[in-house]
């Protein structure tokens, strides 16, 4: 099995790369098994990268994975970040020094339960947009972000010397398969820019044909060995090697839903009979990470279903990092193959239980929007995308909050997405969401002030629903089948330069009883070495939970995932400041734990 051994820093002559040989990779002319794990860059924190790329050598694995998230790279049509936690480049040089290989997934659909499948939200704010076609405003979008971020992936390729052995063109297709014209559109794009790595599709078996293109090797995805869909794969493309681009090792989860799980000893089975038939593979995920801020995804078969905020995937590290079950059975069967011994383990990640913090100050919504941006006047609601906002582009992620005057009570209908509270002034008088769009408003002797807080809870990132992912109030307000006019509208997006303005608000004391969205303000108290930790929320409902200004996501009641991971390298010694967004009712303490509760 010397063959997996193949690292960058013992290929000094680039030469031809990873190419298909019969049935066989090789590189640069030698034999080569692809043993691949995938790790999300955008979803660790920077800080350990390292330990975590060290995790996946040590393993016995050669290749990392990677997709690259368009959403996050541009933000703002023509204001790229490739900065901090999103330097794509720096990872990719990491995995090269860590002696790894690279197979890039740059999309521009990337699925990776990330909010609206990685594509940008801004793209929704045309009324005509077909995502994932030649729909000339999706290709003019696509080639300008194209652009920049290949001219960024060519020196990491293999031949110029870097790791990069093969690149991805788009991202499972084959289940969408509404234009044919649009993965040659993109192979043709990659090649134009400068890709000369090898190129590859990806698939579920059911979706092959519809997604395979003439030129590229075609991989499949799957969650367990079957014959019939390598079968199916041969059919496709007769006498060439087999690469399972996901082998999915767990799952993710949705609010609401069971946490789920999968057996370390099948994925061991599986892995095992992959290297008996000498087939590719990469694992999904070797560690999942986190779904930071407001990144997450969601599904709708029926309902709406927000990702969780931990990607923790029941994969082969854990969240934080940690090793599992399936890590020692990989292992142990990677080093039963292998003609050199693994790298040693290396230490795991310290974890710590700190201090409960009970809250000492808030601040209700209703007492922050003095400290915003003036808020959109408008006759009509205007949807999260299509807010006159942020240098045209709308807001990505986030509340809204719509304020009218009404004068008379009945019945209520709006559409919201995903869910609303509604209130009359400060008093709460019911919910919204895709499937309750009407209340009733009390009958009023003046008129007050009827205000909706819209929250987005993540656009769907599978499946033609795409499509229809715009966010906030996305239709008429009406009382008695009567439109509502005259609208203020406040963007509630969250960002470090919004907490930067709470600094100067007037902060009140935590009173005994406290009802409604309010920001709840703590300091969390650890040593002079700041260890990784979790948040425990028993005693509160829903929201969301910022540590030093960064947003560790979203935390609910609804379960399954019960703490959210707080990385130790987010600490600062001693003092940290923690805000919570709570939108309904406040709870006693912060806790904190050394295990996650999932």
């Amino acid at each position: 099995m010397n063959q997996i051994f193949l690292t960058p820093s013992r290929m000094i002559n680039r030469g031809v790369g990873l190419k298909v040989e019969g049935s066989s990779f090789t590189l640069d002319g030698s034999p080569f098994l692809i043993i691949a794990g995938t790790i999300h860059y955008f979803r660790v924190p920077r800080e350990y990268w390292r330990d975590r790329l060290q995790k996946l050598k040590a393993c016995g694995f050669n290749t990392v994975t990677t997709y690259v998230p368009w959403n996050l790279h541009e933000p703002e049509r023509g204001k790229f970040d490739f900065s901090g936690n999103l330097d794509m480049e720096a990872f990719v040089l990491l995995a090269a020094e860590m002696g790894l290989w690279v197979i890039l997934r740059p999309g521009p659909y990337i699925c990776s339960e990330i909010d609206l499948g990685g594509l940008p939200s801004w793209l929704l704010q045309d009324p005509k947009m077909v995502l994932r076609t030649t729909y000339s405003g999706f290709v003019k979008a696509v080639d300008k972000y194209f652009d920049h971020l290949i001219s960024r992936v060519v020196p990491l390729q293999y031949r110029r010397g870097g790791p990069i052995i093969a690149v991805q063109v788009e991202n499972e297709y084959g289940s969408f398969a509404e234009d044919r014209g649009y993965m040659p559109y993109l192979q043709k794009a990659l090649l134009e820019r400068g890709i000369v790595e090898l190129l590859v599709t990806s698939d579920d078996a059911e979706n092959l044909l519809k997604g395979h293109i003439k030129g590229v090797l075609a991989t499949i995805n799957m969650n367990s060995f079957q014959e019939s869909d390598f079968k199916l794969l041969s059919y496709v493309q007769s006498n060439k090697p087999i690469m399972v681009m996901e082998f999915w090792v767990g799952w993710f989860d949705t609010w609401g839903s069971e946490h789920k799980v999968k057996n370390p000893k099948d994925v061991e089975e599986t892995v095992t009979k992959f290297i008996a038939s000498e087939i590719s593979f990469n694992v999904y995920m070797f560690h999942g990470g986190t779904n930071f801020g407001f990144m997450n995804g969601a599904t709708d078969f029926g309902i709406h279903r927000g990702v969780v905020t931990s990607y923790d995937y029941d994969a082969v590290l854990t969240e934080a990092g940690d090793y599992t079950e399936k890590y020692f059975k990989l292992r142990r069967l990677f080093g039963s193959v292998s003609a050199i011994p693994l790298p040693p383990l290396p230490e795991l990640t310290p974890k710590a239980e700190y201090p409960s913090v009970k809250p000492s100050l808030y601040l209700p919504l209703w007492d922050v929007l003095q400290y915003l941006n003036e808020p959109v006047m408008s006759n009509t609601p205007v949807n999260m995308e299509n807010l006159p906002i942020n240098g045209g582009n709308g807001q990505s992620y986030g509340f809204v909050l719509y304020e009218t005057s009404i004068c008379s009570g009945g019945s209520l209908r709006a559409d919201v997405h995903d869910t609303a509270q509604v209130f009359l002034n400060e008093i709460n008088i019911g919910h919204l969401h895709d499937h309750a769009k009407t209340l009733t408003v009390p009958t009023m002797t003046r008129c007050q002030l009827l205000r909706i807080l819209v929250e987005n809870q993540g656009r769907v990132n599978f499946s033609w629903k795409i499509q229809d992912q715009r966010k906030g109030l996305t239709g008429s307000v009406t009382i008695n089948n009567m439109p509502l006019q005259g609208f203020a509208i406040y963007s509630l997006e969250m960002t470090m330069s919004f907490f930067e303005r709470l600094r100067s608000a007037t902060w009140r004391p935590v009173p005994k009883a406290c009802l409604g969205p309010a920001f709840y303000l703590g300091t969390l108290k650890v040593d002079s070495s700041p260890k990784d930790t979790f948040l425990r929320l028993r005693t509160w409902n829903s929201g969301f939970a910022f540590i030093n200004g960064h947003n560790l996501g979203r935390y609910s009641i609804m379960g399954p995932q019960g703490t959210l991971y707080l990385p130790g390298a987010w600490l600062h010694p001693e003092d940290n400041e923690i805000i919570l967004f709570e939108k309904r009712k406040c709870g006693s303490y912060i806790q904190t734990t050394d295990e996650p509760v999932l």
